[in-house]
C-alpha cells in the first residue's frame, strides 16, 4: 500500500481529496488529508459579512463533511515536513508518504506591519480576510457615524487581488443606502501603480472609482501604521489619514513551509508554473496559494489546477511525463455595488479583455462591463463551491485552461 498526503483542507485541499479517491484504486493508495482547523470557511463571503449581506451561517461548515469516503482525515497541526526522508511531523504523529500534495494557502500577517497589530486592531483597525476580521468589522460598521474610511493593501501578491476594490464599492453602497455617504470619504490605497495588476482592467476599475467618488492613492508601500495619530505611512513618508482602517496585510505563506525549509522569502513553495510540480522534490506537488506561481491567488485557479493536478499525479503514478498544461487561468466576479458586478478571465500571457463567458457570443456573462446579470452570477457562486467545487464535480462549460473564443483581443496591426 503507498501513501499519498495532502496537507491543509481548505479549499484546494478538499478539491484534490475529492478528484483523486475517484481515480486512484484504494486497494493500492491510502489518501490522506490533515488539517488542524475543524471548520471550512467560504472564504470569498468574508467580503459580505461586514455589510450585513451574508450571515455568519453562510460562510462556514464542518470541514470533514467535505472529505469523502476513503479518504483519511487527521485532525491535527502540522510541525515540519521533512521533504528529503518523504515524511510529515504531525502533533502526535508522523506519516510517511509516496506523493506529498501541499495545500497549506497562506495567512495574513498584520505584525510585519508595525503598529498594525497593535492596541487598535479590530477597534478601528480591521481586516476582513479572517471570518473574526470580518465579523468585527460588521459590528463596527452597524454603528459607525461616519468620517474618513480608507481601504488599503500592503504588498502583494494577496488572495483574491480584487476583493479590496469589491470592499471599496460595496461600501459605497452601503454607505448610500444607510443614506450617509455625504459622511464618508472613501480612499484606495495600493502599492500598485494603479487599480488592478493588468492594464485593461486596471482602466476599467479606475473609471469606476472615479465615477463613485472613491480616491486612489498607488504606489503607496507602507512603512507603519500610526495607531496613535490615525494614520498610515509609506517609506517615501507620504501619509493618509483615516478614522476607519481596512486593511489587506501582508499575506505569506504558512509557517510551517518556512518551519520545513521548503519555501522562498514569502513562505510559498517554488513550483512549476506548468505541471504544478515542486522544483526541488518531484514527488512533491503543490496547489493553490501555497505555490509561488505567478498566478491570481484565488479559488477559481485553485479550481483549474486541481483538475490539471488530477491527471499530473496519475501520469506521475504511471511514469509518463508531466503535462505542461496549467496556464494560470483565472476568472474572478468584482462586486461594483448596485446589484452589478464585472466579470474577468485571464490567464499567464491574456490579460481581462472585454467579450462573452462562457459561451462565445451569447454568455449569458458580460467580460470587463457591469451587468446585473455578473452580479447574479457572483451570488450563485457560493451554491456552486459548496456543492461543485469542493466536492469536485465539473462545472459545465467552464475549462481549466482558459477559451480565448468570444473575447475580443486586440491584433497587432490596431
Amino acid at each position: 500500500m503507498k501513501n499519498l498526503v495532502i496537507l491543509g483542507a481548505g479549499t484546494a485541499g478538499t478539491m484534490m481529496a475529492n478528484h483523486l479517491v475517484r481515480v486512484l484504486p484504494p486497494e493500492k493508495w491510502q489518501i490522506t488529508i490533515v488539517d488542524q482547523y475543524k471548520t471550512h470557511y467560504y472564504q470569498p463571503g468574508f467580503l459580505f459579512l461586514p455589510f450585513d449581506l451574508y450571515k455568519p451561517k453562510q460562510v462556514k461548515k464542518k470541514g470533514k463533511k467535505f472529505i469523502p469516503k476513503g479518504v483519511r482525515y487527521i485532525n491535527e497541526k502540522i510541525e515540519r515536513i521533512f521533504p528529503d526522508e518523504n515524511r510529515v511531523e504531525l502533533e502526535s504523529q508522523e506519516l510517511s508518504y509516496d506523493i506529498l500534495i501541499i495545500a497549506t494557502g497562506s495567512k495574513i500577517y498584520p505584525e510585519e506591519v508595525e503598529g498594525m497589530k497593535g492596541p487598535m486592531w479590530h477597534k478601528n483597525i480591521f481586516d476582513f480576510y479572517t471570518y473574526e476580521g470580518a465579523l468585527a468589522l460588521r459590528n463596527y460598521l452597524r454603528e459607525w457615524q461616519g468620517g474618513k474610511l480608507v481601504v488599503h493593501i500592503s504588498e502583494m501578491p494577496i488572495k483574491c487581488p480584487v476583493a479590496p476594490l469589491e470592499f471599496a464599492f460595496l461600501a459605497d453602497d452601503y454607505f448610500k443606502r444607510k443614506g450617509m455617504r455625504d459622511k464618508v470619504d472613501i480612499t484606495f490605497v495600493t502599492p500598485l501603480d494603479g487599480a488592478f495588476t493588468k492594464p485593461r482592467a486596471t482602466k476599467a476599475l479606475h473609471y469606476l472609482l472615479e465615477t463613485k467618488h472613491i480616491k486612489e492613492v498607488p504606489n503607496f508601500d507602507i512603512e507603519r501604521v500610526d495607531y496613535e495619530h490615525n494614520k498610515i505611512i509609506d517609506y517615501a513618508d507620504r501619509e493618509v489619514e483615516y478614522d476607519l482602517l481596512v486593511t489587506v496585510p501582508p499575506n505569506l505563506g504558512d509557517a510551517v513551509i518556512e518551519r520545513s525549509g521548503m519555501g522562498d522569502d514569502m513562505n510559498y513553495v517554488p513550483t512549476d508554473k506548468a505541471t504544478l510540480q515542486s522544483k526541488a522534490y518531484e514527488n512533491v506537488f503543490v496547489i493553490g496559494d501555497a505555490s509561488n506561481l505567478p498566478a491570481s491567488k484565488a479559488g477559481s485557479v485553485a479550481h483549474f489546477e486541481a483538475e490539471i493536478l488530477t491527471e499530473n499525479i496519475q501520469r506521475y503514478i504511471k511514469g509518463q511525463p508531466l503535462k505542461k498544461e496549467f496556464d494560470g487561468h483565472a476568472n474572478c466576479f468584482i462586486e461594483t455595488g448596485g446589484g452589478k458586478a464585472l466579470l474577468i478571465d485571464f490567464n499567464y500571457t491574456h490579460e481581462p479583455v472585454e467579450g462573452t463567458f462562457p459561451l462565445p457570443g451569447v454568455g449569458p456573462l458580460t467580460l470587463l462591463k457591469e451587468s446585473r446579470t455578473n452580479h447574479l452570477g457572483k451570488l450563485a457562486f457560493r451554491w456552486i463551491y459548496w456543492n461543485l467545487l469542493l466536492p469536485g464535480r465539473h462545472i459545465p462549460l467552464v475549462t481549466a485552461t482558459m477559451s480565448e473564443a468570444g473575447k475580443h483581443f486586440e491584433t497587432k496591426e490596431s
